[in-house]
C-alpha cells in the first residue's frame, strides 16, 4: 500500500491549503487553474516515488506543464496531484489525488484519494478494487467493490460536475437512461466501480493523468474504459498526429460490458464530426 500512503500524505498537504480560506489561483498556459496545493502535492508524490521506485519514470501533470517530460519505458507512473481543480477552488470537496502505474499501455494499479471526503479507492488486476474511509491519515475499513450488472429498468449516467454528462448527445440515444448523477474529478470512475452508476461517457478532452488511476480502479472492479470504437483506452500515447502527447480520445467508462455493443454501433457519432 505504498502508493496509498503517498496519496494520503499528498492529500494532507492539499487539505492544509484548503483549510486556510480563499484559494489563490494562477492560470496555466492552457488556461487551466493552478494552485499552491497542486505544486505541494506533486512535489511530495515525486519525491516519494523517486525514493521507492528510482528506476520507474513519472509523468506528472505540473511537471509536464513546465516542460519536464521524461522518456518512458513499458512501465511508468501517471500522476495528477490534484484532479478536480475547479471543485477544489469552489470548495465542494470533490477533488482527488490520482496515482497510477502503467504497464505496456494498461493501467495495472491505481489510487484515487479524496482527502476532503476522507475516502480512498484502489485497485489492481490481481486483487481487485477496494474502498475505505481514511481516519487520522490511515486506511480504516477497506471493503471490496465491484461493478453491477445492467438494471432492467434502466441506467444511471454519471457526468462531470464542471463539464456536463453528455446529455443530448446523439450517441446516448437508444440507452434507457433513467437517472443522472454529477460528480467531480476521478470520483466518476469510482461511482461506476462501486456499482452506484452504470456509465460515464466523456466526449470532451482529457489527459492520461486525469483518467489512469480511476481507470485502473474501474477495470479491477470488473468494468472497462474504452474509446469510441469500443477498444480499451491505451496509455503512453506519444507522437500523436492530431493531439499532444498523453492526450486521450473521447471515451466511455462502463460497469457492464453488455454496453460495448451499443458503443460499437454508435462509434464517434455526429457530435464528433
Amino acid at each position: 500500500m505504498a502508493l496509498a500512503a503517498i496519496a494520503i500524505e499528498a492529500g494532507a498537504a492539499i487539505l492544509e491549503v484548503y483549510s486556510r480560506g480563499p484559494i489563490a489561483v494562477e492560470e496555466k498556459a492552457d488556461s487551466s487553474p493552478l494552485t499552491e496545493a497542486d505544486l505541494l502535492a506533486e512535489a511530495i508524490i515525486l519525491e516519494r516515488l523517486a525514493n521507492l521506485f528510482p528506476d520507474i519514470p513519472v509523468i506528472a501533470e505540473e511537471a509536464v506543464a513546465n516542460g519536464h517530460l521524461p522518456e518512458v519505458t513499458d512501465t511508468f507512473f501517471l500522476v495528477d496531484p490534484l484532479d478536480g481543480s475547479k471543485e477544489f477552488i469552489s470548495r465542494n470537496g470533490e477533488f482527488t489525488v490520482n496515482i497510477a502505474r502503467i504497464d505496456n499501455g494498461i493501467p495495472t494499479l491505481g489510487i484515487v484519494y479524496a482527502p476532503a471526503l476522507k475516502r480512498i479507492w484502489w485497485g489492481n488486476m490481481e486483487a481487485g478494487s477496494f474502498v475505505s474511509t481514511v481516519e487520522e491519515e490511515r486506511i480504516a475499513s477497506p471493503l471490496k467493490i465491484s461493478t453491477r450488472s445492467l438494471h432492467r429498468q434502466g441506467l444511471t449516467l454519471v457526468g462531470s460536475r464542471s463539464h456536463g454528462s453528455g446529455e443530448g448527445d446523439p450517441r446516448l440515444e437508444g440507452l434507457a437512461i433513467i437517472d443522472h448523477a454529477s460528480m467531480g474529478s476521478s470520483l466518476k470512475f469510482c461511482l461506476v466501480a462501486e456499482g452506484n452508476a452504470d456509465l460515464y461517457p466523456r466526449f470532451g478532452r482529457t489527459m492520461e493523468w486525469d483518467t489512469a488511476a480511476g481507470d485502473a480502479v474501474l477495470r479491477a472492479a470488473g468494468g472497462a474504459v474504452v474509446d469510441c470504437e469500443a477498444q480499451p483506452l491505451q496509455y503512453g500515447k506519444c507522437n500523436q498526429v492530431h493531439d499532444s502527447d498523453y492526450a486521450n480520445p473521447q471515451f466511455w467508462a462502463l460497469g457492464d460490458d453488455a454496453l460495448l455493443d451499443h458503443i460499437s454501433k454508435v462509434g464517434l457519432g455526429a457530435a464528433a464530426q
